[in-house]
């Protein structure tokens, strides 16, 4: 069952995430973190899968704080809008972590949490493992984690970045490999949003291994019942 839920930070702010319960008793938890596009149908589509396949998901709408229900496609115009939202919550990324921290709280009692995000929410993902308590993170082609390589994630982490990709250089992938030795770094031949069937860089043999490396790790790290 999918329905709009609202979430409250720990600062008063009040915004909407997408949430998916799956049937039965669920294996954990895994907070799916959005593109510049907003929470969107794709967003909403990854939140139904995780559900499907026995996780409780949830996508925190993490525009919210600047613009309510910002929800767009992937033409030019909605590719400009989406950066300059992005722009925006890079400037108050602790906002951005408390908005993560209340879909983490939302969904703890699934069990374990872990994050998959796409785009700059690859970003964010990385971010939320270096700074939030969950169990595990994927993110997909996250442009910037360069500028925080400093900071290192606090549970099991695998990047996924597109060799074709012109917005995140391979000089950048590879100071993060350096930087972050314990990171699990996949390179695919690839371009930037090869995960997102909606998209013309989609990639459905990178998108395959992808997702069969983030499910492996989910399944290592927060699924109920694997010893962990």
């Amino acid at each position: 069952m999918s329905k709009t839920v609202q979430l409250t930070a720990s600062d008063g702010h009040t915004f909407d995430a997408y949430r998916a319960d799956p049937e039965g008793t669920p294996l954990g938890a895994v907070i799916v973190i959005q593109e510049v596009f907003g929470v969107n149908v794709h967003i909403r589509d990854l939140v139904e899968r995780w559900a499907a396949v026995g996780y409780t998901a949830i996508a925190p709408a993490l525009y919210d704080r600047w613009e309510r229900n910002f929800e767009v496609g992937y033409e030019p115009s909605d590719i400009e809008q989406g950066r300059a939202h992005k722009a925006t919550a890079n400037e108050h990324l602790d906002q951005v972590m408390a908005d993560v921290e209340a879909a983490r709280a939302a969904v703890a009692d699934a069990g374990r949490v872990g994050a998959v995000g796409y785009c700059w929410g690859g970003f964010v993902t990385y971010l939320a493992a270096c700074r939030l308590d969950i169990q595990a993170a994927s993110g997909y082609y996250g442009g910037g984690i360069n500028g925080v390589i400093s900071e290192t994630p606090k549970c099991p982490t695998i990047l996924h970045f597109g060799d074709r990709d012109v917005s995140i250089p391979m000089t950048d992938v590879d100071a993060i490999g350096k930087a972050q030795s314990d990171v699990d770094l996949h390179v695919y031949d690839a371009d930037h949003g090869f995960y997102c069937d909606m998209r013309g860089s989609y990639d459905p043999r990178s998108a395959a291994i992808a997702s069969m490396r983030t499910t492996q790790l989910f399944e290592s790290n927060i699924r109920q019942g694997n010893g962990s």
